[in-house]
């Protein structure tokens, strides 16, 4: 298919395999998004079928009106995206009101784009709005080391963020603005799409207790990135806490120096001693 060899499809779809042999997407965990660009959807309407109903999304998303997404099937094997690209993963359209959404392309043997997509619409909704539309990717998995430490560590924004940057020097460079967690709840509603919107509207990386992390970034490369830093920073300190904790550490002044030199703004919320 001609589609298939778009560059967008291409990058979507290395990364599902990149993601898959990280080890973060078990069985059908784990879901992933892109917001496809105009120029790239008029490239390949001619693949679009319209014949499928249009469904309710379960949220509004008014400034996505029109907008096309490619998306994960729910159910899928992250794993069998490289094999079969279309019998795994779809394009859908929103509506006009933004609170519908209907297949155009993709799923040929059948199902539903991924159960979580009230979320990743949301996500998108916010990020394209915070970012002048420069975000286009949303990326959710099973990143095993971040879910373990949701078992020990409080759920709390502050307490993660400063565990996560005092693990690798680059953590406050990528990810400045800290990380944000959601308690558990339970996942693909709306209760959980609303939690994790409230948190995008300050980070681009939320962290679901007991489940996995939810990242947004500009293009594959960068939220693929994002997550990968995150998920290092969490196996350092899950060594770290197997072999009886820090006994040194980067200081807030540290982190002051750091960002100074590098030229971000680290909140000080996060620098506490």
């Amino acid at each position: 298919m001609e589609i298939l060899r778009e560059p967008f499809m291409q990058g979507f779809i290395r990364l599902t395999d990149d993601a898959f042999r990280k080890g973060w997407h078990e069985r059908n965990g784990g879901n992933y998004s892109y917001r496809i660009k105009p120029e790239e959807a008029e490239a390949v309407r001619a693949a679009f079928s319209c014949g499928r109903d249009w469904q309710d999304i379960g949220v509004e998303v008014k400034n996505l009106a029109g907008e096309y997404f490619l998306v994960t099937g729910s159910g899928k094997y992250m794993r069998n995206v490289i094999l079969d690209p279309p019998a795994n993963i779809c394009i859908v359209e929103v509506d006009e009101t933004g609170t519908k959404f209907r297949i155009v392309w993709g799923l040929t043997e059948g199902g539903r784009p991924t159960s979580e997509l009230p979320t990743h619409l949301m996500n998108h909704s916010i990020k394209k709005e915070l970012t002048g539309g420069r975000h286009r990717v949303i990326l959710h998995a099973h990143t095993t080391n971040v879910i373990a430490l949701t078992f020990v560590l409080p759920l709390k924004d502050e307490v993660f963020t400063r565990e996560l940057w005092e693990m690798a020097t680059e953590c406050p460079v990528v990810f400045p603005e800290g990380v944000g967690v959601v308690p558990w709840m339970v996942p693909g509603g709306r209760d959980i799409a609303l939690a994790t919107a409230e948190l995008m509207k300050k980070y681009n990386v939320a962290i679901w207790a007991h489940h996995g992390i939810f990242c947004s970034g500009a293009d594959f490369d960068e939220t693929f990135g994002l997550m990968d830093t995150v998920e290092k920073s969490a196996e350092i300190l899950v060594k770290v806490l197997s072999m009886g904790g820090k006994c040194q550490s980067i200081t807030a002044q540290n982190f002051r120096d750091l960002a100074a030199d590098f030229h971000v703004t680290l909140p000080e919320r996060f620098l506490y001693e």
